[in-house]
């Protein structure tokens, strides 16, 4: 894999071995990244539960807060990226939110 670095003074150069090392070791790792699905995970099932508590849950919903609870099982860590992807275009209304449809509620 090529390392580049692009500014607009000089243009685009290699980077230094210092450089590279310093990139990876400040990209996130795949634990990180576990740990902010599980913590939206948690959120979205806290934002749902009064589902259960009213007493009359579809079976949309349940299979929602089922996939939900299965994330970790369903998806491994080359799958984290695109569990934390978001809307980059600033003109969507959706901009900002996550895109997985595994996040989507009924």
């Amino acid at each position: 894999m090529e390392y580049k670095i692009l500014n607009n003074i000089t243009g685009e150069r290699d980077m230094t071995p210092d450089e590279i090392i310093a990139y990876n070791n400040n990209k996130p790792k795949a634990s990180d990244k576990l740990k902010d699905i599980k913590e939206i995970r948690l959120q979205k099932l806290q934002e749902t539960d009064w589902w259960v508590l009213r007493g009359n849950i579809t079976d949309e919903q349940k299979l929602y807060r089922k996939n939900l609870r299965d994330i970790t099982a369903n998806y491994n860590s080359s799958k984290y990226d695109e569990l934390l992807a978001r809307e980059k275009d600033k003109d969507k209304d959706n901009f900002g939110q996550l895109t997985h449809s595994i996040w989507s509620k009924p």
